[in-house]
C-alpha cells in the first residue's frame, strides 16, 4: 500500500468521503425520519471518514498479519483523529460538530468509548474486505483517466471547502454576535425594570409623605381649636367671678344700686357671654376655613406633583424613552440577522443535527427554530 501514487491516495481519499457521507446521512435520515445531507460541505463528501480511512491505512499496515494489532492501531489512529478535529474545529467555529457528551466514558465530547471501539472494527473490516476490490479498482483504471477525474474532484472539493469554511465562520460570527446583543437586550430590559421600580417607588413615598403631611395639619388645627376653647372658656368664668366680687361690695353700699348693678351687670355679663359664643364660633369657622384651604392647597400641591413632573421624574422619562429606542433597535437588528441567513447557513445547521456549542447554545437553538420553521413554511 506504501507504493500507492498521490493520485491513487487521493482517490482513496475522495471515494471513503463519500462512502462515509453515504453512511452518516442514511444513518441520521432513518434517525430522524427525514431526508438530511449530513456533513460540512455540499458536495455529499465527509473529509473526517476520507482521512480517518486514509490514516487506518497507513498505521494497520505494517501490522496487517495481527488482526489484533490492526484493530488497536485503528482505534488509536482513528480516535486521535477525531479527538484533534473536533477540538480544531471547536476552536476555529466556536461549533462542535459531533458530541459525545451524552455517551458514558466520553473525553469533552470529542471521542468517546463506544465510538473508539467502533473505530477498531472499522478498520478491520475497511482492510480486510472494503478496500481490496476498492485498490483493484483504483489501481485498474488508465493514468490519464484517473488523473483527470482527481484533479477535477479536487478543484471541486477545495471551492467547496473554502466557501464552507467560510460560512461556517460567518455561522459562528452570527451566534457570537446573536448572543452579544441577547445579553444587552437582557441588560436594557433590567435597566427599564429598574428605572420603572424607582418611579414607581418615588410616587409611592411621595404619596405617603402628602398623606402624613395632611394628617398632622388636621392634628395641629384640632389642637389649635380645643386650646382657643378652654382659653375663651376660662376668661369667661374668671370674669364672672370677678363680676360677681364686684357686686357683693356694691351689695353692701345700698341695695338700689345694687338691683341696678345687678341688672347691669347681668346684661354685661349675658352680653360677654354671646360675645364669646360668637368669638368662639368665629374661632372655630376660621380655624375651619384654614384647614379647608391647607388641604387643599396640599392637594393642589400633590396634583401639580403627578401632572407637572420634577427635574428627576423629566431625567428618569428620558432615561427610559432612550433605553425603549436601544431596546427596538436591537430587537430589529437581531431580527434581521436571524432572518437573512444565506441558504449554506441553514444548510450546516440542517446537515448537522448533533451539532452543539456550549457558549452559543440559546443562539443555536433560536436558528435552528427559525430554519426549521421557514422550512415548514416552504
Amino acid at each position: 500500500m506504501y507504493e500507492y501514487t498521490c493520485y491513487q491516495w487521493l482517490m482513496f481519499f475522495f471515494l471513503y468521503c463519500l462512502f462515509g457521507w453515504i453512511f452518516e446521512s442514511t444513518y441520521v435520515s432513518v434517525k430522524t425520519r427525514h431526508l438530511v445531507n449530513r456533513g460540512f460541505l455540499r458536495l455529499p463528501m465527509l473529509p473526517l471518514y476520507g482521512t480517518g480511512a486514509v490514516m487506518m491505512l497507513w498505521v494497520s499496515l505494517p501490522f496487517k498479519e495481527h488482526l489484533g494489532m490492526v484493530y488497536l492501531s485503528g482505534v488509536a489512529a482513528a480516535t486521535l483523529l477525531e479527538y484533534v478535529t473536533g477540538w480544531g474545529m471547536e476552536r476555529l467555529f466556536k461549533m462542535k460538530y459531533w458530541d459525545y457528551s451524552s455517551q458514558r466514558f466520553n473525553l469533552k465530547g470529542y471521542i468517546c468509548l463506544s465510538s473508539s471501539i467502533t473505530w477498531g472494527f472499522l478498520t478491520i473490516l475497511l482492510t480486510e474486505v472494503i478496500h481490496p476490490p476498492i485498490a483493484r479498482y483504483v489501481m485498474g483504471l488508465p493514468s490519464m483517466v484517473a488523473i483527470t477525474v482527481v484533479a477535477v474532484i479536487s478543484i471541486l472539493f477545495v471551492a467547496d471547502t473554502i466557501r464552507s469554511v467560510k460560512a461556517a465562520l460567518d455561522l459562528a460570527k452570527v451566534l457570537d454576535a446573536m448572543t452579544k446583543m441577547k445579553a444587552e437586550l437582557d441588560d436594557i430590559q433590567v435597566q427599564m425594570a429598574l428605572l420603572k421600580a424607582d418611579a414607581g417607588q418615588r410616587i409611592l413615598e411621595a404619596k405617603e409623605d402628602a398623606v402624613q403631611r395632611l394628617d398632622t395639619m388636621k392634628l395641629d388645627a384640632a389642637l389649635h381649636a380645643a386650646a382657643f376653647k378652654e382659653d375663651a372658656a376660662g376668661r369667661l368664668s374668671a370674669m364672672v367671678e370677678s363680676t360677681v366680687e364686684k357686686v357683693g361690695v356694691i351689695v353692701e353700699g345700698t341695695a338700689q344700686k345694687v338691683g341696678t348693678l345687678v341688672e347691669d351687670t347681668a346684661d354685661k355679663v349675658t352680653k360677654t357671654a354671646e360675645r364669646l359664643s360668637e368669638l368662639t364660633e368665629d374661632a372655630a369657622a376660621r380655624m375651619s376655613l384654614t384647614l379647608s384651604q391647607q388641604s387643599a392647597l396640599q392637594k393642589d400641591r400633590y396634583e401639580r406633583s403627578d401632572t407637572a413632573p420634577s427635574q428627576s421624574a423629566k431625567n428618569h422619562k428620558d432615561r427610559l424613552a432612550a433605553l425603549t429606542r436601544r431596546l427596538t433597535a436591537l430587537t430589529a437588528k437581531r431580527h434581521a440577522l436571524t432572518t437573512s441567513m444565506s441558504y449554506h447557513l441553514k444548510s450546516l445547521l440542517k446537515g448537522n443535527p448533533t451539532a452543539s456549542s456550549p457558549r452559543f447554545s440559546e443562539a443555536l437553538r433560536e436558528l435552528r427554530e427559525i430554519a426549521e420553521k421557514k422550512k415548514k413554511e416552504l
